[in-house]
């Protein structure tokens, strides 16, 4: 959606994109504008529990028929999983996505690796799509005047034809970008210090996993201790994805920085920076 910072002011009813990187202040904002009545519609959180629930309890039914007590229990219907998701804990679409390496370590082999991001891609795209729908949702149903729409950092991995399009009719995309070494260098430690599952687009894996056993001196992925790839790979993946992000803000979008996300308050203070973002992509 295009705007004037007048035109966005008398939008009555505001719908954004919150787009970016984990860690650049995506949750803040969201967060804030959900105590300010806005519908906060999590990306990963309709991924958890609509389109990979049965898959993801799949994974831990498997784990559990591995312990005798347990394997009689779910045999007889005597107990019942369930997923405990949650907005801000999204651990069990995390812990479906895995990590790829050796089964010692927890990690996952190449194949079962490829099929479970091959389903999450899937996933993100049909939530993404649903976004309209939870527009109306939240207005009529709900009440919620506004819409926030907070989206995985994969976003921009996705290469899915309409979903960028659809969500840039239906809201407007905010890009929060990092505008300084210090700000990527510090997202970045802070991801290899507690290294998470994450989506990688297949050719950038291809490119990748054999570059790391190369360097790494291993002939093979149970050789690889999961979260040491997972260290390794996410600078490259970070960098790989900067220039995906603003090809998406460039035609669709407005962008803020990360700095200037860190200083928003309020409401008040949010709507000003969007603002403040017409008004400089305008002037361009």
């Amino acid at each position: 959606m295009k705007f004037t910072p007048q035109s966005f002011r008398d939008w009555k009813n505001k719908r954004i994109t919150l787009l970016g990187m984990s860690g650049v202040g995506k949750t803040h904002i969201s967060t804030l504008l959900r105590a300010h009545d806005w519908f906060h519609f999590s990306g990963d959180y309709r991924i958890g529990t609509r389109y990979l629930d049965e898959p993801i309890l799949d994974i831990i039914k498997q784990q559990a028929m591995q312990v005798p007590f347990l394997r009689e229990l779910l045999r007889r219907d005597w107990i019942d999983i369930k997923n405990n998701i949650k907005i801000h804990d999204l651990g069990p679409v995390l812990a479906f996505v895995g990590k790829l390496g050796g089964p010692e370590w927890g990690g996952l082999s190449l194949e079962e690796f490829t099929r479970r991001q091959a389903m999450y891609r899937e996933a993100e795209i049909a939530a993404m799509k649903d976004v309209p729908e939870f527009i109306r949702k939240g207005q009529e149903i709900y009440g919620y005047p506004h819409f926030v729409n907070d989206v995985g950092g994969s976003l921009c991995e996705l290469d899915a034809p309409g979903v960028i399009e659809l969500l840039a009719e239906h809201t407007l995309i905010l890009y929060i970008q990092t505008t300084t070494r210090e700000e990527e260098d510090t997202l970045i430690r802070r991801a290899q210090s507690d290294p998470k599952p994450l989506y990688y687009r297949p050719a950038f894996l291809a490119e990748q996993l054999p570059a790391y056993l190369q360097e790494k001196g291993l002939d093979y992925v149970a050789q690889v201790e999961p979260d040491d790839f997972t260290r390794w790979v996410f600078p490259r993946l970070f960098h790989s994805r900067l220039p995906r992000y603003e090809a998406i803000a460039g035609p669709h979008g407005y962008t803020v920085t990360s700095l200037e996300v860190s200083q928003v308050r309020d409401e008040v203070d949010f709507l000003a920076l969007v603002e403040s973002a017409i008004a400089r992509k305008g002037d361009r």
